[in-house]
């Protein structure tokens, strides 16, 4: 079994029912089918695709996301899903890394797109595929074939491949299936981007291989839109990030609103947005906890409860979950440590960084960067990352990455970026900076140069400018002294 196949499997026994809504249009099972089976087999005919290669998706939301994203698996190649906020330059890398022969993307991004091109990459736009059903080989990669080569920033700042495998991803589905109750008449609401593994997995590869439906919101400014969307479809189930929830839970509701469950996912839950959601919203708000390299799913807190505030949940049916010291002895309840997972979820490695792969596994165990505990009644609970990472609306912003950026800047001496709180997107990076001797460095004109390097989340919201910033005896920059720092800034702003 792998995805393409089970797809076509679910796409077989769910022919004529709705797969994905998009606007006012749907597409059935087998109008996705026959379309993926056209991706796949101009892959390789046309374009000379093998088993193996990398397939790159630089694309925004659309129903085509979905038919090239299983065309480009009929085709037995490895899926690489770009970020579509990147510049091209953060886009080149990712292509460069992973060795990309083609890139699918469509003539909104033409601009973009354009300036990856060279000799060794081949770009299409999704439009140009064939449409229709074409006779099609059928789909030949083993399950412990690698699918999915999801880039994230992990622990070193530059964005590595994690290498998820057909089994990996089916063995997720399965458990989110289980856990979250999912049936052939859940529709599923998806308003965060697909290139995002928590959107892939719940919101994407969940409904579609249980013959449930995707309910593809075409615009999510304003959030009425997603509302009036909800309710045109009948959307059964809403995985989304915090910050979401809180623009739900302020929002003019209806009362029969058909949602049965809404799942937080993505970053942490702030207690005050859950409670805030609880107080006016009738739905259950339930948070879970994954990672990329879990495909990316690990826990969650049980349907029909008991729920508790603050708490990641239970582990998902098949995955283990245990919170180990440095030295990778397993501790006992509320006992602070290392969260690790193991299971059928857990990646392959990274893509050309054994070194990266050995550090993150110990024994099995995937560490997580992440620390918390375990309580008595097995229920975990994240109080810190030891990734100095931010979330970025759900999605991963590594500062070093940034502070790189500053410093070719000219008159920088020193540079720093920390994460301060944001109400609407959990976090937002905020710099610090330390001109060199005799230098002025106008913070506005800094902000305007990383625009032009760095995806518009990546970009701090300030600038602050010191005369040095803060070491320790060994040279080291103190980011908890600049943290402390920055919360100030933020309540005195």
């Amino acid at each position: 079994m792998n995805l393409a196949i089970a797809f076509g499997k679910s796409a077989s026994a769910h022919a004529q029912k709705p797969a994905v809504y998009w606007g006012e249009t749907e597409f059935n099972f087998e109008q996705l089918h026959a379309q993926a089976l056209a991706v796949g087999a101009h892959l390789i005919r046309e374009l000379k695709v093998r088993r193996g290669d990398r397939v790159g998706l630089w694309l925004k939301n659309c129903p085509e996301y979905i038919t090239a994203f299983f065309g480009i698996l009929q085709a037995d190649a490895i899926l690489v899903p770009i970020n579509n906020f990147l510049k091209p330059d953060e886009a080149a890398n990712i292509v460069s890394d992973a060795g990309i022969k083609v890139l699918v993307t469509d003539r909104s991004m033409h601009d973009a797109s354009d300036a990856l091109k060279r000799p060794e990459l081949t770009c299409i736009n999704v439009e140009d595929f064939p449409k229709g059903t074409v006779s099609s080989s059928t789909s030949m990669a083993l399950e412990n074939d690698v699918a999915v080569l999801i880039y994230t920033s992990g622990t070193t700042g530059r964005a590595k491949g994690t290498m998820l495998t057909h089994r990996n991803l089916l063995s997720n589905v399965e458990s989110c299936r289980q856990v979250l109750m999912a049936v052939d008449a859940d529709r599923f609401v998806v308003v965060l981007p697909l290139f995002h593994s928590f959107m892939m997995t719940v919101g994407m590869l969940l409904p579609l291989l249980v013959g449930g439906s995707v309910v593809l919101v075409k615009s999510v400014h304003p959030p009425k839109n997603i509302i009036m969307e909800i309710l045109h479809r009948q959307g059964t189930l809403l995985p989304a990030v915090p910050q979401f929830f809180r623009l739900l839970a302020h929002a003019q509701l209806p009362k029969d609103l058909p949602l049965r469950l809404c799942i937080s996912g993505g970053a942490p839950l702030p207690v005050e947005i859950l409670r805030e959601f609880n107080e006016r919203v009738p739905i259950p708000l339930i948070e879970g906890y994954g990672l990329s390299e879990a495909s990316p799913v690990v826990s969650l807190n049980p349907i029909k409860g008991p729920w508790k505030t603050g708490s990641i949940g239970k582990p998902v049916p098949g995955v283990e979950v245990t919170v180990q010291s440095d030295e990778g002895k397993i501790l006992g309840a509320n006992e602070t440590g290392d969260i690790c997972v193991r299971g059928p979820n857990v990646m392959a490695g990274y893509w050309n960084h054994p070194d990266e792969t050995a550090k993150a596994m110990r024994d099995g165990w995937l560490l997580t960067g992440d620390v918390g505990y375990r309580d008595a009644e097995g229920y975990f609970f994240i109080t810190d990352r030891k990734k100095d990472m931010l979330l970025v609306n759900g999605i991963n912003v590594y500062p070093r990455e940034i502070e790189e950026l500053i410093y070719q800047y000219p008159g920088v001496k020193e540079a720093a970026v920390v994460g301060i709180p944001d109400s609407r997107k959990g976090e937002q990076p905020l710099a610090f900076i330390a001109p060199s001797e005799g230098a002025q460095v106008d913070e506005k004109s800094l902000i305007q140069f990383l625009r032009g390097k760095l995806a518009e989340y990546k970009v701090p919201k300030r600038v602050v400018s010191m005369p040095a910033l803060p070491r320790n005896a060994t040279g080291k920059i103190v980011k908890r002294m600049l943290k402390e720092q920055a919360r100030g800034l933020v309540g005195a702003g």
